[in-house]
C-alpha cells in the first residue's frame, strides 16, 4: 500500500518545487484494475464516515481542488464522492466573479458557500484563482475596483489574508484539505486532441484553453508559490501526480478518508430522556 498522503503532502516550510514534481503515478503503483477496485472499498468508507460526520454535528468538511484544463476535477468528485448523502453534500464551480461579487472582497463569494457543520463541501476552483489566474493575467485585477493595487505586494497580502482566513476555519471546525491534480503539458495535450476528435466531448473544450495553455511557464510558477505560501498544518495541500486518473482517484480519495478518520466523528450519545422516548416509540410500534 502506497502512502499517499505522506508522499504528495506539500511541506508547511516553504519547500516546495512544482519542476521537480512528476505528473506520472510513482513507481510500484498497482495495476488500473486494482486501483479501481480500491477506489470502490474508498468510496464505502467515505459513505460511513460522511454519515459519522452528519450525526456529529460538530465539524464540516471542505476540500478544495484546483488543476490546469484537462486535469480531471469533475471526473475525480464525481467518482471520489460518488457513494456519499447528496443531503450532506455540496459542490461549488466558481468560474469568473459576477459583477456584484467583484464589488465584494475576494473571499466573499467563497465564504458565502462554506459548507455547515455536519456536511461535506466542495470548491471546484476557489479563492485561489486569484492568486493564480489573476497572478497570471493581472489585467483582471481592473475589474475589482480596489483602491490601489501594488503587483509588487498584492500577491503577498493575498497570501496572508488566505491563511489567515482558512486558519480561522479550522479554528471554528472546519476540516480542509485542498487538491492540485498535476497534469503534465503532454498528457494536457492528448485530452484536448480528444475533447476535439470526440463529438461527445466537444462541449468541453473553448479556444481560450489553448490561450492558458501558452503561458504554461507562468502557471506553474504562479502554482508554487502559492502552495508554498498557504500549505500549513491546518489547511495542507497535496500535489497529486494527475496523467493516470485511476491512480489520482485512488490518491484523493484515500487522503479524505485519512483526514475524516483522523477526525473520528462520532455518533451522539442518547441522554435519559432520549432513550426513554426510544423506548416508548419501540413500544407503540410493536402495539400497532
Amino acid at each position: 500500500m502506497i502512502d499517499f498522503p505522506k508522499r504528495h503532502r506539500v511541506p508547511y516550510d516553504g519547500r516546495f518545487s512544482a519542476a521537480n514534481l512528476s505528473a506520472e503515478p510513482p513507481k510500484g503503483t498497482p495495476s488500473k484494475d486494482a486501483l479501481e477496485e480500491e477506489l470502490e472499498d474508498l468510496v464505502d468508507r467515505l459513505d460511513k464516515l460522511q454519515q459519522r460526520l452528519f450525526a456529529d454535528g460538530r465539524f464540516a468538511l471542505l476540500t478544495v481542488f484546483q488543476a490546469l484544463d484537462a486535469a480531471g476535477k469533475d471526473s475525480t468528485i464525481r467518482k471520489v464522492f460518488s457513494g456519499v448523502n447528496p443531503a450532506g453534500f455540496r459542490v461549488h464551480a466558481f468560474g469568473r466573479p459576477s459583477e456584484l461579487e467583484l464589488r465584494h472582497d475576494f473571499l466573499q463569494r467563497v465564504a458565502a458557500r462554506l459548507p455547515e457543520r455536519g456536511k461535506i463541501g466542495v470548491f471546484n476552483r476557489s479563492h485561489y484563482e486569484e492568486v493564480l489566474v489573476v497572478r497570471v493575467v493581472p489585467q483582471f485585477l481592473d475589474a475589482q475596483h480596489l483602491p490601489d493595487v501594488n503587483l509588487k505586494r498584492v500577491w503577498k497580502d493575498r497570501f496572508e489574508s488566505i491563511r489567515t482566513f482558512e486558519e480561522h476555519l479550522a479554528k471554528n471546525g472546519t476540516v480542509i484539505v485542498k487538491f492540485w491534480l498535476n497534469v503534465s503539458r503532454k498528457e494536457q495535450k492528448k485530452r484536448f486532441i480528444a475533447r476535439i476528435r470526440e463529438a461527445d466531448k466537444n462541449w468541453k473544450f473553448r479556444l481560450g484553453d489553448l490561450d492558458d495553455r501558452a503561458r504554461w511557464d507562468d502557471f506553474q510558477q504562479a502554482y508554487e508559490d502559492a502552495l508554498r505560501a498557504t500549505s500549513r498544518p491546518f489547511a495542507p495541500w497535496y500535489a497529486i501526480p494527475a496523467d493516470s486518473k485511476a491512480y489520482m482517484r485512488v490518491a484523493v480519495a484515500r487522503t479524505i478518508v485519512e483526514a475524516l478518520a483522523r477526525l473520528d466523528p462520532k455518533y451522539p450519545k442518547l441522554g435519559a430522556a432520549q432513550r426513554r422516548e426510544l423506548n416508548e416509540g419501540l413500544s407503540r410500534l410493536e402495539r400497532e
